[in-house]
């Protein structure tokens, strides 16, 4: 199969899809892989490492996508990357359209088919592809909250472990997942007095033992989320509904209880986001200011450390591209139910159900 890896275009996103030692495993089975110049120049691979492990440079975008069954992505297309799908290509990246009509409505318009890492299952239910950029966005949400903190950014002034004779900042963390957990697992790292809420209580009991008594858990209800809210320095949104649309569990309202120049992360933004007043924004521009509470709600977090981001990322999915390239869309699907449940839109239908719920769009499931 012929598999093309573009460089990123979204605004400082620095990650590749491939690493040269995935490319060199894909060129190692017989495959044709053409790598776009520069596409790993910001994560630390030139296009020398990517010659020596078997791919063809291509000079720009066009001649990169134009021959490719199997583009391999990091983040959504752009625009620009949409126009140049072609009916019965298949496309591989993150997508989280239930928070992006307009990108849900191009995609099937163009006849190709899009898998989304997100969406992919496996045997025991995780989300394999989502997992290591969980890891990545919930340690580095501590990292810019701690950022964000600082007068100078428009925070609080709070130093979130503290020092001898004065408290530590109070972290909230929404969600107990991948993300949560790792977010929680830096904050207590930097000494901050550290709350997790979940709704599921094993879930919470297990994150009790991981932590020895060093975070504090709450069963999540609307009272404990308002009352814990308002009594944090720092709020990190890692709700996740996979595929779905993230639920708003911090409402307008709560930012006047809490104090100015708090800090809210919103990890959960590529799905829409679990803050009423989140918006997405870039590493350009990462954070804005609401009622004296600041936000940060980047949507690809994960790019600003591109060279531990791509490694991790190549780990997780080149598993799945080397079965695709060899096996086809039809047989990886057959071969792996899992790997299935991440087709979300093929020959011009929607075909991940909780996507077309979040849409308001018909659902149709994959038939071959």
């Amino acid at each position: 199969m012929h598999v093309a890896v573009p460089r990123e275009i979204k605004t400082h996103e620095y990650r590749v899809s491939l690493t040269p030692a995935g490319v060199r495993e894909l060129a190692s089975a017989g495959h044709r892989v053409t790598v776009e110049t520069g596409a790993g120049l910001g994560a630390g691979f030139d296009d020398a490492a990517y010659r020596s492990a078997g791919a063809a440079i291509a000079p720009d975008p066009e001649s990169t996508w134009a021959g490719a069954t199997l583009v391999v992505k990091v983040k959504e297309p752009q625009p620009a990357e949409i126009a140049r799908l072609r009916p019965g290509q298949l496309l591989f990246t993150y997508l989280h359209l239930a928070a992006d009509r307009a990108q849900a409505t191009a995609l099937l318009a163009s006849g190709a088919t899009a898998i989304a890492y997100e969406t992919v299952r496996a045997a025991d239910g995780s989300l394999p592809l989502l997992t290591p950029m969980s890891e990545v966005a919930g340690r580095m949400s501590i990292q810019v909250a701690a950022a964000c903190l600082q007068r100078h950014a428009g925070g609080s002034g709070v130093l979130l472990g503290g020092v001898p004779g004065v408290l530590p900042g109070r972290v909230l963390v929404l969600g107990g997942g991948v993300a949560g957990s790792n977010a929680a697992r830096m904050a207590v790292g930097l000494g901050a007095d550290v709350t997790i809420v979940d709704r599921s209580l094993p879930r919470l009991r297990e994150l009790a033992r991981e932590f020895n008594g060093r975070v504090k858990t709450a069963y999540s209800t609307q009272d404990a989320v308002e009352r814990l809210v308002a009594d944090s320095d720092v709020v990190i949104g890692s709700v996740l509904v996979p595929g779905a649309a993230a639920p708003k569990l911090v409402t307008r309202a709560m930012l006047a209880t809490m104090r100015p120049g708090s800090v809210l992360v919103d990890i959960a933004i590529d799905q829409g986001g679990c803050f009423e007043t989140s918006r997405p924004t870039t590493h350009a521009e990462p954070a804005f200011i609401v009622d004296g509470i600041v936000h940060y709600c980047v949507t690809n977090m994960p790019g600003a450390v591109p060279r531990t981001s791509t490694q991790a990322l190549t780990e997780a999915t080149l598993p799945y591209v080397k079965q695709l390239a060899a096996e086809g869309l039809a047989g990886a699907a057959a071969a792996d139910a899992g790997f299935a449940r991440g087709i979300n839109v093929h020959d011009g239908a929607l075909c991940c159900e909780p996507v077309a719920i979040g849409l308001g769009l018909p659902f149709s499931p994959v038939s071959w």
